[in-house]
């Protein structure tokens, strides 16, 4: 079997439309759709099935797409070691994932740090959502990952290292002309008649559990594709945008932030495989924490595994 087509398969798994992973692949859609069917009949059983929105692996294709997604991580990485042997550089890429907002601030910030003092290490990043950076970890395609408990949640997988990072009080984006901007934290009352503009389910969750326990509603009308698209609508004047506190050095200079009374916060996490790590894992953890530190001076000091409800304190949103 080809592993061109094998990775095919697993794009068009990921992205749940044919014509997207067509795109994506730059092949026509029917080039894909002829793939996906001589795999089929490779095995002899269906590996993709329709729905109202697009298509879905089969119990048997999800299967497969597992142990496909593990042996093509496996091949770029062989790639990748030939090449970096031929080329005098020593181990294997560095594969780091981080949220968003993480991928702005403390993650290259702890990435310089560590190529200052381990020299030339090779290193890719990949920002995306805790869910699909934890599953990359398991998948292999991941060395490390900087993740949140922003609901819904991190789930305690006895198959990855999970290190507790700090909290990080989630903040208000307010455009630079706002009635607010410049003033001391408000209470969520204060901003109860204001529009929101939200970019994903885990933030949009922390803000509406913050107003329900002040009594108060939170008008989320505007929903945005990514953070950028959500401090564009801020910038602009359209909404304002509740947003990590770590995000406050790294704005746009038309945005700006004003602290919320008793803020929702989120625990900031690292993960890591419990087998065969990159050498660099290790001291990179120590960067990290080291990083997020400094861009959030007020933030809860590091400690190894706190539990998060009692790193949380009162107040403070955990879910």
């Amino acid at each position: 079997m080809e592993l061109t087509v094998w990775r095919t398969f697993v794009t068009v798994c990921r992205l749940g439309s044919l014509s997207a992973a067509a795109a994506e692949l730059h092949h026509t859609q029917s080039a894909v759709s002829r793939q996906i069917a001589g795999l089929e009949r490779q095995l002899g059983v269906p590996l993709m099935e329709r729905h109202a929105r697009g298509v879905r692996p089969t119990p048997a294709g999800e299967v497969f797409r597992r142990h496909a997604l593990t042996t093509l991580t496996e091949a770029d990485r062989a790639v990748r070691a030939a090449r970096d042997t031929h080329d005098g550089a020593s181990g294997r890429t560095l594969a780091v994932g981080a949220t968003p907002s993480l991928a702005t601030g403390i993650v290259p910030e702890a990435v310089r740090t560590l190529l200052r003092q381990a020299g030339s290490v090779r290193w890719s990043m990949l920002p995306a959502l805790s869910p699909e950076l934890h599953q990359r970890v398991l998948d292999g395609a991941l060395d490390i990952a900087v993740v949140t408990d922003a609901p819904p949640g991190l789930p305690h997988d006895q198959r990855v290292e999970r290190r507790f990072l700090g909290l990080d009080e989630m903040v208000v984006a307010l455009p630079v002309d706002h009635p607010r901007a410049g003033r001391g934290p408000v209470h969520i009352h204060a901003l109860a008649d204001q529009i929101w503009a939200e970019d994903n389910d885990g933030s949009a969750a922390l803000l509406r559990q913050h107003a329900e326990r002040a009594g108060v509603g939170a008008r989320i009308d505007l929903v945005a594709a990514d953070l950028p698209g959500k401090l564009a609508l801020v910038a602009t004047g359209h909404a304002i945008a509740l947003i990590p506190g770590v995000l406050t050095r790294a704005l746009r200079t038309d945005v700006t932030t004003v602290g919320l009374v008793d803020p929702p916060a989120r625990g900031l996490y690292t993960i890591t495989p419990r087998h065969d790590p990159h050498p660099c894992a290790a001291p990179l953890l120590d960067h990290l924490a080291t990083a997020f530190t400094s861009i959030r001076p007020g933030a809860a000091p590091v400690t190894p595994l706190s539990d998060p409800a009692r790193a949380a304190g009162p107040g403070r949103s955990r879910a």
